[in-house]
């Protein structure tokens, strides 16, 4: 990732294309530019705001926004506002809109955009060298205002590999094994396809103990309302149950979805980080029959 900074660098200089010497105005204290994208220069950044790991949805410049993509990874959010010296000659959306995609196209990135009354949109997708980098601007108050909001996509990192001794190892010694190789978008509850390893090694797990039975687990972060999150929660272990029933030849009566929503988080939901450990799927061995 380190080797593409320079290469998005240049578009300090490609992105400011109507340059005007400006009045030293300092920007809220703790916020700075993205290193990958510089501002327009008429512009002061007034808030910002990062997460470690989270999600976005973007209209999919290589579909010209036919289609959309969710892209999970390292997220910035930056609002910038006109200067007050340009209040009234500050530039319009579509000078801001043509700035960025010469900037972006320059480098080799797709880009997606539309104007319309008060303000517009691009989208805007760069990927070189295992790097990818989704950009969303919004712009609003006709050129006054606009907001970025990046993604610089990598899968989170799973804590314990998801393979069929570690997960028998982890149920033998405390009834469960932890997922996190199992993905869904956003709010919803299809097993991606980045979720066949970790479907694989369940299937392996089930095979080398043909009397193991098994509670799919679904939880999520506190994010939302608690019944929506147990409904969702539960929609997600029915579609695991239903990837392994249905694709993989397990026997049905081996796996018993439930949802938890919130209710049993691992860690704090006050961060990022803490609110992706807790959105995760557990295999929890089924009791014997009451005595």
């Amino acid at each position: 990732m380190k080797k593409a900074i320079p290469i998005l660098s240049c578009l300090v200089s490609v992105a400011v294309l109507a340059a005007v010497p400006v009045r030293a105005q300092k920007d809220v204290a703790g916020c700075q530019d993205h290193p990958f994208l510089t501002r327009m220069p008429q512009y002061a950044l007034v808030e910002c705001k990062k997460w470690d790991f989270d999600a976005q949805e973007f209209y999919d410049p290589a579909t010209q926004g036919k289609t959309k993509v969710t892209a999970e990874g390292k997220k910035f959010w930056l609002s910038y506002q006109v200067k007050d010296e340009f209040r009234e000659s500050s530039p319009s959306t579509l000078q801001i809109i043509r700035n960025y995609e010469m900037a972006i196209q320059k480098v080799g990135g797709q880009t997606y955009s539309w104007t319309q009354i008060g303000g517009g949109e691009l989208h805007a997708r760069y990927a070189k060298e295992g790097l990818e980098v989704f950009i969303r601007i919004y712009i609003n108050q006709n050129g006054k205002g606009y907001t970025l909001t990046i993604i610089e996509k990598e899968r989170m990192r799973q804590e314990v590999e998801a393979d069929a001794k570690t997960m028998a190892a982890d149920i033998g010694a405390s009834g469960k094994a932890v997922l996190y190789g199992i993905y869904f978008d956003v709010d919803k509850a299809e097993v991606k396809p980045e979720s066949e390893p970790a479907l694989t090694e369940i299937t392996k797990l089930l095979g080398q103990d043909p009397g193991l039975t098994l509670y799919i687990v679904g939880h999520t972060d506190n994010t939302g309302a608690l019944d929506h999150n147990m409904k969702l929660s539960q929609e997600r272990a029915e579609a695991v149950v239903k990837a392994l029933v249905a694709k993989r030849g397990v026997a049905a009566d081996r796996l018993k979805p439930y949802g938890v929503g919130p209710l049993a988080p691992v860690t704090t939901n006050d961060t990022e980080e803490g609110k992706a450990k807790n959105r995760r799927v557990e295999l929890v061995k089924q009791g014997g029959p009451s005595k």
